[in-house]
């Protein structure tokens, strides 16, 4: 289990299934807010937007509530104003940790997040102390039925990505962050909404963990993850599947 996509192998450990849901709208909401405040209110004129978007729709969120976060943003009383932050540090067994977050408090958010840190096992560091672990790239992800992979390469190809990875349950296209949108917009055109479409870090180097490492480590994961600032949250390690049944038990 790679540590860029460790919560979809965990997600069905927590409970709350309603809280959660909460905080996921609550996550997205504030990057509609982002997204629309830094360009125009018109998704089609504004890709960041159109992302935020398309996250809620997939999230089932109603195009109701999706259009009130945009008003807001854009009113006149304005509401919150939030700023992107990103932190590192290092979690227990010396896994390289990327947190980003958007915030209206930079001091209080600061103090949750080192204090998750602390708590853990792990330190928080400076601002690139460990991003050099990781590669800065888009992706665009689909299930497999939205083409074959011949299909998706040849089309992933021409719009410009960099490389498309296919099994026989999903293509990954990958992009450098320049050209992420263009290839997006390209895909979207030729094979409809992708399942999931994003900037984020992939570590060019990984830990492995025991099944102690790997439970001190998901802790952390789990605590930085449900922080209502925290937006992504991204790590180096690798856990064997062996491990990973063990802790999801």
């Amino acid at each position: 289990m790679a540590g860029h996509s460790q919560f979809k192998n965990i997600m069905h450990r927590k409970g709350a299934q309603d809280a959660k849901r909460a905080r996921i709208f609550a996550k997205i909401i504030r990057e509609i807010t982002v997204s629309a405040r830094e360009g125009l209110p018109d998704p089609a004129a504004n890709p960041r937007l159109r992302a935020a978007i398309a996250a809620a729709l997939k999230a089932n969120m109603t195009r109701d509530t999706i259009e009130r976060a945009i008003k807001k943003a854009t009113g006149a009383a304005g509401g919150e104003n939030y700023e992107a932050v990103r932190y590192e540090g290092y979690g227990p067994a010396g896994v390289a940790v990327i947190v980003e977050a958007l915030t209206d408090n930079r001091n209080r958010t600061a103090s949750v997040i080192r204090s998750a840190f602390n708590k853990y096992g792990g330190a928080l560091g400076e601002t690139n102390s460990v991003s050099f672990m990781f590669n800065r790239l888009g992706a665009v992800r689909y299930p497999a039925s939205a083409a074959d992979a011949e299909a998706m390469l040849e089309a992933a190809i021409e719009a410009g990505a960099d490389d498309v990875a296919s099994d026989a349950e999903s293509h990954e296209v990958t992009v450098g962050i320049e050209g992420f949108f263009a290839v997006r917009d390209a895909l979207e055109q030729k094979f409809g909404q992708p399942a999931e479409a994003r900037i984020e870090w992939r570590p060019n180097m990984t830990v492995a963990l025991d099944e102690d490492k790997a439970a001190s480590v998901l802790k952390l994961l789990d605590v930085l993850e449900d922080d209502d600032d925290v937006q992504n949250v991204y790590a180096n390690f690798e856990i064997s599947e062996d491990i990973m049944q063990k802790l999801s038990a």
